[in-house]
């Protein structure tokens, strides 16, 4: 009895000992579904004491323990969730847990992915890597996530309580930049150290060129150290220049830094550095951007830019630039110092910030001389037209009202002239009806639908040269005024049921500061003729108002084709007359005091106008009666389809109108219009505006010109009030055509693969030909190019098909105005076009050539090859005053825009 009862102590005592080395598990989250739960076969712990053998509640031991368990802080501060797609096994320890397909194990903000992890539920580690498919090709391998960093590896080794690990061929992506390492020791939470690393910009999983690191540390979203380093393109290493050490710089924010310098050579400035400076990161809301250049010869240059953005507010950028060109040497005949500036502005505002005011700005403003001498684009060089606008516009809500303000410039850099519009400010008021009454009742009456407009327009505007604007007067020499213009529009009837009517009368005033008043002398002594002109300032008035009252209608001829065997079944011809009268008195009338008269010393009456140099121009001198006529014709043709079975697409170039029939425009438009002045004492009728437009075989074709119906004198000079059709005969009877256009332009471009690319952009595509059936084509590497036929498997089939466009623009332009003088003709034509070997090759060509000077103007060639991370152009211009080349070839990335080769030849070379 007391040897059972010692062993039965001896077993107690060994039970509470093995109750206090292992923990008891607890699984929380875990969710098993489909899921085999067996015991590890190489486990060979004690599984956990049950409940039920536990010490009781008042055991001395168990109180320690439990006190001890309070003390001690908890080893992790979140729980470890894991799950898995196919199976999850737990050790009979409780110890590990084993996870197969799409394994999930996170904890806090860290998630691993893999096709079998081991997590060690006692050391907090984790292990994990692929499985081989049936293939034997390693598939699910790791990736792990840590907040917005992320890498995929081939095993991973990591412990959530220390925050370290190891990893083997790592490949992260930091920045702009990728870093592939075979071995890598994860040392802290963001700090990584690795030996043999590679970093590159080249997102491939083999990349075409890369930095060979022998060792480095990575402190993620902020920089890469690395020790000796060297080049490494296509597999072939570049020992020289070793670089002893390296920095880069991978922070996903912006960062204040030096900007390097680009360096050359150029004839007329010498040696320079250019762009050069400092960018200052100064907060979320803007930054700033400060370079200079500086030429050996004397010239220098300065830049500053800043880019702002406030979200759902607004956000623009700034470019300020100024450069002083020396050419020669100071002393010497042929030196001249040349400054300029530009300055661009961009502004939008959010439109949901304030949807009844907007504010936006859009300047591009320069000195003539800047784009010519500073500027490195020869469209640039070629645009000789700038203009800008700074506008601020408010709307009253419930109201017909709203205002703009506007500030406006334009300048020609052919002549240096610039003209400056400030302030510009236009109000205005929509259409309303006063005479409508506000409780509607039955039929409405006439005169509730005449509505009235009105919009006012002020102006303050100068056009002077650029170096002397600054130097004018307000007072003098800007021009401003104040116009008001009040439509009412009558409610339009119709007359004889299809002739529509609409009635309206307009008045306009403008309100000046001044105005000219002109005064005639002649010297009986010496015979000369002299204007003596002053301009009187003060509140002047200049108002007109006139009537008019439009009529317009359709007749349709429809004539059919009788002949069974036609495919042209009926021809249609719309035509549209218009016709409207208009009066307006004959305001150079005294009363008025809008115009000075004299009688010169030949018995001639002539005229002055008072507002000559008024912003928005003058009331008209005569008194004008005018009918307005016009007349548009369009002609159809009604096409039976080729076959009968009837396709939705249309073959003929015209629109489906049913199953069997087409429409196809014959002419799409043809035009004639002008007036005759019914008070007007002679050459009463108007000259006639001829205008055209159709389409032949995919072919737009526009065409105008203008007939003069009156006779010259004998010198051509004058014209006499005697109608052509009286005197001439033939065509002439027409009238003299004055001036003439035409123009047409031809494209051309490849056919569209049978569900291959669309646009004429299809062929020279891989896995994309008839006899690929939609497979990738393995004759093609990843750039586009044909392998080797030893490394081709299988029935290959090379696509010769390249994408290509071509067009042609021809225009022609007539004048002549004197009968007895030669005609001015001019016409040029005008090629570009565009050539794709591959997908990754692109050639385009431009060109125009003046047929009568016999000679090309402006013509590029440009070639550009994507290298995947690489990138390569040509652009050369082979004649004239920008004949220039240049060869580039590049990293991609713009953290390497340094990596680059650059041969080229500036026009400032010539």
């Amino acid at each position: 009895m007391k040897r059972k009862l010692v062993i039965y102590l001896f077993l107690l005592i060994g039970l509470c000992a093995n109750a206090q080395e292992t923990p008891k598990l607890v699984i929380e989250e875990l969710d098993f579904p489909d899921s085999l739960i067996s015991i590890a076969p190489d486990s060979l712990a004690m599984p956990a004491i049950p409940d039920s053998l536990a010490l009781p509640a008042d055991s001395l031991l168990t109180d320690t323990l439990q006190t001890e368990a309070k003390e001690k802080k908890p080893v992790l501060d979140a729980t470890i969730n894991y799950n898995a797609q196919d199976s999850i096994i737990v050790a009979l320890d409780g110890k590990k847990v084993y996870m197969y397909k799409g394994g999930v194990v996170t904890y806090e903000n860290i998630e691993l992915t893999a096709d079998y992890i081991i997590l060690d539920l006692n050391t907090k580690e984790v292990y994990a890597e692929g499985l081989p498919d049936s293939t034997g090709v390693m598939q699910g391998n790791p990736i792990f996530k840590d907040g917005t960093d992320e890498f995929e590896c081939k095993t991973l080794r990591y412990n959530f309580k220390s925050q370290k690990g190891i990893i083997q061929d790592v490949k992260t992506e930091q920045g702009e930049g990728y870093v592939h390492s075979e071995r890598t020791k994860k040392v802290s939470k963001d700090a990584f150290i690795l030996k043999n690393g590679k970093y590159t910009t080249c997102d491939a999983d083999h990349p075409h060129f890369y930095l060979k690191m022998t060792k480095a540390k990575v402190i993620s979203n902020k920089k890469i150290i690395t020790g000796p380093a060297y080049m490494v393109l296509e597999d072939f290493p570049i020992y020289f220049p070793i670089l002893p050490f390296g920095f880069f710089p991978n922070s996903p924010s912006y960062s204040s830094g030096i900007i390097i310098p680009s360096y050359g050579e150029e004839n007329s400035r010498g040696f320079f550095l250019r762009e050069g400076g400092y960018y200052w990161a100064a907060s979320e809301y803007f930054d700033v951007t400060l370079k200079g250049d500086i030429y050996s010869k004397g010239s220098w240059g300065t830049y500053f830019s800043s880019n702002y953005r406030k979200r759902y507010k607004f956000n623009g950028s700034v470019n300020i630039k100024y450069n002083v060109n020396k050419y020669s040497e100071e002393g010497l005949p042929d030196y001249s110092r040349s400054p300029g500036f530009s300055i661009q502005w961009t502004h939008s505002q959010d439109s949901k910030a304030n949807p009844y005011q907007t504010f936006s700005a859009s300047v591009n403003m320069s000195t003539s001389s800047y784009d010519k001498q500073n500027s490195y684009n020869v469209y640039s060089y070629l645009n000789s037209q700038k203009s800008s606008s700074i506008s601020y516009s408010k709307k009253w809500e419930n109201s017909p009202f709203n205002m703009s303000v506007n500030f406006r410039h334009s300048q020609n850099s052919s002549d240096s002239t610039m003209t400056i519009s400030f302030p510009e400010m236009t109000f205005s008021m929509s259409k309303i009806y006063p005479f409508k009454s506000k409780n509607h009742v039955g039929k409405t009456r006439f005169w509730e639908k005449i509505s009235i407009g009105y919009t006012g327009n002020i102006k303050n505007s100068i056009t002077a040269r650029e170096d002397s604007i600054l130097q004018m007067s307000l007072v003098k020499d800007w021009q401003n005024g104040w116009q008001h213009s009040i439509p009412i529009t009558l409610p339009s009837f119709n007359l004889l049921k299809y002739i529509n009517m609409s009635p309206s009368f307009t008045y306009k005033e403008r309100w000046y500061t001044n105005e000219v008043q002109s005064k005639y002398i002649f010297n009986h002594v010496t015979g000369e003729e002299m204007i003596l002109k002053d301009t009187i300032y003060g509140f002047k008035r200049n108002y007109e108002y006139s009537y008019s009252l439009s009529a317009s209608t359709n007749i349709y001829g429809m004539y059919l084709i009788k002949n069974p065997n036609s495919r042209i079944k009926a021809i249609r011809h719309k035509m549209t007359p218009t016709m409207s009268f208009s009066y307006r008195p004959d305001f150079g009338d005294p009363k008025y005091g809008f115009w000075d008269s004299y009688v010169d010393a030949k018995g001639k009456i002539k005229y002055f106008n008072r507002f000559q140099n008024g912003v928005f121009g003058s009331t008209s001198r005569g008194e004008s009666g005018a009918i307005s006529f016009g007349l548009s014709n369009n002609i159809e043709a009604k096409m039976a389809a080729r076959t009968d079975t009837i396709s939705s697409t249309n073959t003929e170039g015209g629109e489906k109108s049913d199953d069997k029939y087409t429409k196809v425009k014959i002419l799409e438009n043809l035009s004639f219009s002008g007036s005759y002045n019914l008070v007007a004492d002679s050459l009463n009728l108007s000259n006639i505006a001829i205008r055209g437009r159709t389409t032949i075989k995919g072919i737009s074709i526009n065409f105008g010109g203008t007939l003069n119906p009156y006779l010259t004198d004998t010198t051509g000079d004058v014209t006499i009030n005697q109608y052509a059709w009286n005197h001439r005969s033939g065509l002439a009877k027409l009238g003299r055509l004055t001036n003439a256009n035409l123009s047409f332009g031809l494209s051309f471009k490849s056919k569209d693969k049978k569900g291959g690319n669309k646009g004429g952009t299809g062929g020279g595509q891989p896995g994309q030909g008839p006899q690929s059936s939609g497979q990738p084509d393995t004759g093609f590497d990843e750039f586009g190019q044909p392998l080797p036929v030893l490394m081709m498997t299988g029935p290959q089939y090379y696509d010769f098909s390249i994408p290509w466009e071509f067009r042609m623009d021809y225009t022609m332009s007539y004048s002549k105005s004197n009968p007895f003088e030669s005609a001015t003709i001019n016409q040029s034509v005008n090629f570009n076009g565009r050539l794709s070997l591959t997908d990754k090759w692109n050639m385009t060509m431009t060109t125009n050539f003046d047929i009568q000077a016999k000679e090309f103007s402006f013509t590029t060639f440009n070639i550009s090859r994507s290298l995947h991370c690489w990138s390569m152009s040509f652009n050369f211009v082979p004649f004239g005053d920008r004949k220039s080349y240049s060869f580039s070839l590049n990293a991609s990335s713009s953290m390497l825009k340094d990596l680059k080769i650059d041969k080229n030849k500036s026009w400032y070379d010539n």
